[in-house]
């Protein structure tokens, strides 16, 4: 079943249990303005409540740019409410740290700036062979910033630099060898949905707490991380995907998973 719902800046489509977003600014790039960043926001904040959601995947319209990052054009895109303590772009990236709804990046173009920003807090991205990506704010006299909360981590300390202080871009083969990406695929729908397939069929329980799971060890020290997941694994056993899925295993049979 498939159900769609269109604005201006964001495109909304249901498939199958998976949702589909797409940033519907392709003459500009598809780069972020306030109501992108608020149409994310709400989207991602009713996909964590829906159960029947087996994954997200977030791409943009066309097929030269998949987020150019803040649109420039508009001269107002860093002139912030400083009363406010925090940023939309922040808060959005702080969403996807609590999200445990799988969250899948379609790269298929340019993703540079606040883009890379939307790539990294991804949980898994296909790229097309001609994407590029890049941090390209030093040649306008800015530097990226929340975008590093979410990209340091993802790649080495020394590339994260290059890309930073250079601004130059990259290729799509050389963000695969950094790790940036899972994979590189020709025809970018068929390579988005193979990966979605690798784990649509999975329990929905374990996936959810498994993401609950990594998105928090990953600022606890190491000690701090054995004790937290001493305390999960055995939460994870007492699912009811859990005793599906080894009373299916024994009896040699697909699961059928409540995602409970």
């Amino acid at each position: 079943m498939s159900k769609e719902t269109e604005t201006s800046e964001l495109l909304q489509r249901e498939e199958n249990g998976v949702l589909w977003l797409t940033i519907n600014r392709p003459e500009r790039r598809n780069a972020m303005n306030a109501a992108v960043i608020a149409g994310l926001t709400e989207a991602l904040a009713r996909a964590q409540d829906r159960r029947e959601l087996r994954a997200i995947v977030l791409t943009g319209a066309g097929d030269k740019a998949f987020c150019a990052g803040a649109d420039l054009q508009t001269g107002q895109s860093f002139k912030f409410d400083y009363s406010e303590p925090t940023l939309s772009i922040a808060n959005l990236f702080r969403l996807s740290r609590q999200l445990t709804v799988p969250l899948v990046a379609r790269v298929n173009g340019a993703c540079m700036a606040g883009g890379m920003g939307l790539m990294a807090m991804c949980d898994l991205v296909v790229a097309a062979p001609h994407a590029i990506f890049g941090l390209p704010e030093v040649k306008v006299g800015l530097f990226p910033a929340q975008v590093l909360s979410v990209l340091s981590g993802l790649i080495g300390p020394r590339a994260l630099t290059e890309l930073c202080i250079t601004g130059e871009p990259i290729g799509a083969q050389e963000a695969l060898r950094l790790g940036l990406v899972n994979r590189v695929a020709e025809d970018l729908d068929t390579g988005t949905r193979a990966l979605l397939e690798r784990f649509l069929d999975k329990s929905p329980a374990a996936i959810r707490r498994g993401l609950y799971l990594m998105k928090r060890i990953g600022a606890m020290s190491f000690e701090e991380s054995m004790a937290f997941t001493e305390s999960q694994i055995g939460l994870f056993a007492l699912t009811e995907d859990a005793a599906e899925g080894q009373t299916a295993f024994r009896e040699k049979r697909k699961p059928n998973w409540s995602g409970r």
